[in-house]
């Protein structure tokens, strides 16, 4: 799973949403509140991966996963949530599930949030733990790993 990144594991869940949609009629799980709903949260996804990606930017840190962490991030979203783009793809993955309307696509953001959770989440914490130290320790006191 080294080797399934972040972002490639959302878009084969997306796609898999895709393909539900298209082979099975919506079943109004959440009626006319669903697509605006969905609309919502995947802007919101959008715009949290957006900033999330320009404070990687700004500090010259490391984005990919499995990479070697140059620099701490705790600024912009990263004062909220110690993970802010899992959170945002987690609501990305929630707004597509609202579109597509079906109780069964709420897999794709439960495995989702299982992958990051249990395995990406904890292996960014120990690279960032040996990287920074008691820096890291202090940010991980002050700010919760979603929310």
């Amino acid at each position: 799973m080294r080797r399934l990144l972040p972002p490639v594991l959302l878009l084969l869940l997306l796609s898999g949403q895709a393909l539900l949609h298209a082979l099975h009629p919506p079943a109004a799980m959440l009626g006319a509140a669903g697509r605006p709903l969905g609309l919502g949260l995947i802007l919101l996804g959008m715009a949290g991966l957006a900033a999330s990606r320009l404070a990687f930017k700004r500090s010259d840190s490391e984005i990919m996963t499995f990479g070697q962490p140059r620099n701490l991030v705790t600024s912009g979203l990263f004062r909220f949530s110690r993970n802010p783009m899992y959170l945002s793809m987690l609501l990305l993955l929630l707004g597509a599930t609202a579109l597509v309307d079906l109780w069964c696509a709420l897999l794709a953001p439960i495995l989702f949030f299982a992958a990051a959770n249990w395995w990406y989440i904890p292996f960014e914490e120990q690279a960032a733990s040996t990287a920074f130290g008691d820096a890291y320790g202090a940010y991980r006191r002050r700010v919760r790993r979603w929310l």
